[in-house]
């Protein structure tokens, strides 16, 4: 029996950046993964939102995703474009990448940091005791773990193992997504009728991306050429002839989130942890978030620099924000819903977000910007992304992000210098004097005071500031990074 830290079952978007995230803390990770390489049918995610740019950029490889893909304003609540061109971060916008190019680039990264995948098997269960979990493979096989985390989508076989509930709404439509090509020419763009949204779009290589609502609803799953047909002739009275389709699925506004993200040694992420209507473009990159706060905790755990109640957080922290992509998604289905009554809402909701302050609001939690964990009250910042700031060191001008590359933690000194021992954690927190002259804005919140000092986690986000002392900071660090 093989032996590992940690067994992440499922090798997406999800999986690939928790297993990178992993093994820049030196944990010995694996992935296992049912396809035999890296490539997907269709683009299923079209884009990244900012954070979940900022977030790769806080680990140095954003420049690989944004050459490859088509920078745009993508945020939009209920179709009514949400603008964050004045938003402050260094991304503000969003980047068009359809999510097989996505996990490609994703792919090599990890594929850099040595991260070994097991192809073409499945995680088929697991069994758990006090001190690992035996993680039974299809093809016969199993492997030791410390932990497992399944990154292995909606129908996740760990998270049903694990006995994790999955509480939520049904599915009130369907609609089939489809690339294919057409012998006649659509009605090129988004069209809504009686049945819903329904959308024609030019893709490369003369494909079409077609969406189209189901006059009746059918189960999410894979959907055949035959039943394309007949939705589309329902529709529009023509098939317009298509053939050859290169990928054809279904999906639904089925809103579950799973009760718990962690059962022991087990843990959810992903699509596993939460699934959803894709209006707003938001799984793959909630996943892809969710991944980079377990991450480190994980590692962190596996090393033995904390105990393992602080995975707790992982839930705390990740639970509510994976809810409210749920009820924002159910929203602005509810919103497309083709009948007279449900527009005027839907007209009233588009005038109010021509609004500054509800733009700036809604904008903030369609593109992940906004995201804040409670930890407390105190200053804004407590909680929130840390702004990639322009800093002056003794080194030289650096970027806030370029701190937390080798996914460290940061205390950023920006006042004057204090007797804090910092020694306890030196191995776990980089210390570093810095000046910033410069506002600190928030998106949505805009301006908010300039701190003496900050507490920056691996994943981006303030665990702690400075009010000209160091209170609280010893306390802070003990949860965060062990005790010293």
């Amino acid at each position: 029996m093989a032996e590992h830290a940690v067994v992440v079952a499922g090798g997406g978007p999800t999986g690939l950046m928790l297993a990178g995230e992993l093994a820049l803390a030196g944990v010995d990770v694996v992935i296992v993964e049912r396809r035999a390489n890296q490539e997907l049918a269709g683009s299923r995610a079209r884009g990244l939102h900012s954070r979940t740019i900022e977030v790769l950029d806080q680990r140095g490889i954003a420049d690989r995703f944004l050459s490859e893909g088509q920078v745009a304003q993508v945020a939009a609540f209920a179709g009514t474009p949400l603008d964050i061109s004045d938003f402050p971060t260094r991304h503000p916008y969003g980047l068009a990448l359809g999510q097989n190019q996505f996990e490609r680039i994703l792919a090599g990264w990890v594929d850099e940091l040595e991260v070994p995948i097991h192809r073409e098997r499945d995680v088929t269960g697991f069994a758990q005791e006090d001190t690992g979990v035996d993680v039974e493979l299809s093809d016969g096989t199993s492997v030791r773990a410390d932990y497992l985390v399944g990154c292995d989508g909606g129908r996740s076989v760990v998270r049903k193992a694990a006995g994790i509930q999955f509480p939520g709404w049904e599915p009130t439509t369907s609609a089939i997504i489809a690339e294919v090509e057409l012998a006649g020419e659509p009605k090129w763009g988004i069209h809504h009728d009686a049945f819903g949204r329904h959308a024609f779009g030019k893709l490369e290589g003369g494909l079409v991306g077609v969406l189209v609502t189901e006059e009746h609803i059918n189960p999410a799953s894979d959907a055949t050429l035959g039943e394309l047909r007949q939705a589309l002739i329902a529709v529009w009275g023509t098939d317009y002839g298509v053939h050859n389709p290169t990928w054809i699925s279904r999906f639904t506004d089925m809103a579950r989130q799973a009760a718990a993200y962690r059962a022991g040694r087990v843990l959810l992420a992903g699509d596993a942890a939460h699934v959803h209507n894709p209006v707003g473009g938001q799984g793959l990159n909630t996943g892809v978030q969710d991944a980079v706060n377990l991450g480190w905790k994980l590692a962190q755990v596996v090393n033995g620099t904390s105990p393992a109640s602080l995975l707790d957080t992982y839930h705390a922290e990740r639970h509510p924000v994976a809810a409210r992509v749920l009820r924002n998604t159910i929203a602005q289905v509810l919103l497309f819903h083709p009948n007279d009554y449900v527009k005027t809402l839907g007209d009233t909701i588009a005038e109010l977000l021509t609004m500054e302050e509800p733009r700036r609001r809604f904008a903030a939690m369609m593109s992940g910007l906004g995201i804040h964990y409670d930890l407390g009250e105190g200053h804004p910042l407590l909680g929130r992304r840390m702004p990639d700031l322009d800093l002056v060191t003794p080194g030289g001008t650096v970027r806030a992000f370029t701190l937390l590359y080798d996914a460290h933690a940061v205390l950023l000194n920006l006042g004057k210098p204090w007797r804090f021992d910092i020694s306890p954690w030196a191995r776990r927190v980089l210390a570093i004097d810095a000046k910033y002259a410069g506002n600190w804005e928030l998106p949505a919140l805009g301006q908010v005071a300039a701190p003496s000092a900050v507490l920056i986690r691996p994943d981006g986000y303030v665990a702690w500031v400075g009010d000209g002392t160091d209170n609280g900071l010893r306390d802070a660090l003990t949860t965060w990074f062990g005790s010293p």
